[in-house]
């Protein structure tokens, strides 16, 4: 079965204005474009644009359950640090919050189901700019060691000794410790004159957050600039904030984000700590397969969901979804050949396709975006 889906982009504050109309062909709302969501979620489920070929559904969730949740994202401004939980702790999480009381909308809550939430992150934009996970403590002693004569920097120095020293220094500074105001103070001082991204990035985020943490927070992360096609693979316990850019984001479906600074949402330090993974690594770039020509896998080490690319061009494309699959066109138009028949999409176009389709034959000058899932069905069915 092949219906049709659409939605309304979600309209948050660091969106880009009129990025994601742009990129799928559509008239522009004339305020910002945050979040495009093509999934079953309940936050925002897509609509089924004709309801006939759906048995009278007029959202996808009433036809189904996915576990993943497909995104358009475009970012003007820099978006929370966070990280997400892994299975075991979202379950236990859940469960102590539900013991304790704490109901799902309160702004204290920090487990809204018991999933975990791994993500992966496509650059459609020639450039997209992303902190992702920590880095090695010596990248970042040599960042700072030309600063040293401030004794606010030479003080952080003084703790951040070895990758050891990583989990007390994030939590000194993500709990406003004793120096942490003026050291953010004078990193943003010393920002202005300072060479280098990861000093642009502090300037950045200060004039976004004045005063918070997390600017002094990012100088232990990875400073990613990821170019067009380029994945990244955020899984559980990574800290990870994404400043600016359009993207395909892929994800669990689940709501559960523990907030790391640049917000002025709730931030629960002790959680925090309990999930973060705070072993050194590069930028998390995740490559892609090619079973064959036109056709880009991108699995991560969880069966949640997976990402192909499809560009079938001149030739034929075919990939067979585990799962059942949406599909999202966002240059050009293609045919998509299943078992039952074929259907046409185009540039803005986006397909919800069951998986008793079968085998998909792709054709036409496009480029598809393909997400699915190596799972039966839902977690938590």
């Amino acid at each position: 079965m092949f219906v049709g889906i659409t939605n309304t982009p979600r309209d948050y504050a660091w969106g880009s204005a009129g990025r994601i109309s742009e990129l799928l062909g559509h008239e522009a709302p004339g305020g910002p474009e945050a979040e495009l969501w093509l999934g079953t979620h309940p936050g925002s489920p897509s609509r089924v644009v004709r309801p006939a070929e759906a048995g009278g559904a007029s959202t996808l969730g009433e036809l189904t359950r996915l576990p993943f949740l497909l995104k358009v994202l475009a970012a003007d401004a820099p978006l929370s640090l966070q990280a997400h939980p892994s299975l075991e702790q979202a379950a236990e999480g859940f469960a102590r919050e539900n013991a304790l009381g704490i109901a799902l909308d309160d702004p204290a809550r920090n487990y809204k189901d018991p999933l975990h939430k791994p993500e992966l992150l496509c650059a459609l934009s020639d450039e997209y700019h992303a902190l992702c996970g920590f880095r090695p403590v010596a990248a970042t002693r040599d960042l700072l060691q030309p600063l040293a004569a401030d004794p606010a920097v030479s003080a952080l120095l003084d703790r951040l000794v070895d990758d050891a020293s990583l989990p007390a220094v994030f939590e000194w500074l993500i709990s406003r410790g004793p120096g942490v105001d003026t050291l953010v103070e004078r990193l943003v001082a010393l920002a202005e004159t300072a060479p280098g991204l990861e000093f642009e990035t502090v300037g950045m985020l200060a004039r976004a957050y004045p005063g918070d943490p997390g600017i002094a927070i990012s100088l232990l992360l990875n400073r990613a600039v990821l170019t067009a096609g380029q994945v990244i693979y955020l899984p559980a316990g990574n800290i990870h904030a994404y400043l600016k850019g359009v993207g395909i984001e892929l994800m669990a479906a689940s709501d559960n984000v523990m907030r790391g600074g640049l917000t002025p949402k709730h931030v629960d330090v002790p959680e925090l700590l309990r999930v973060l993974d705070f072993t050194p690594l590069p930028v998390p770039l995740l490559a892609g397969t090619r079973p064959e020509a036109g056709v880009e896998v991108f699995r991560p080490d969880v069966p949640d969901f997976e990402l192909v690319v499809i560009r079938p061009g001149s030739a034929h494309a075919d990939f067979t979804p585990p799962a059942d699959s949406i599909v999202l066109c966002t240059a050009g138009e293609a045919v998509i050949a299943g078992a039952s028949g074929s259907r046409a999409i185009s540039r803005g176009e986006a397909l919800y396709v069951t998986a008793d389709e079968g085998s998909l034959g792709f054709s036409g000058d496009a480029t598809l975006f393909l997400a699915t899932s190596v799972l039966t069905a839902p977690r938590g069915a």
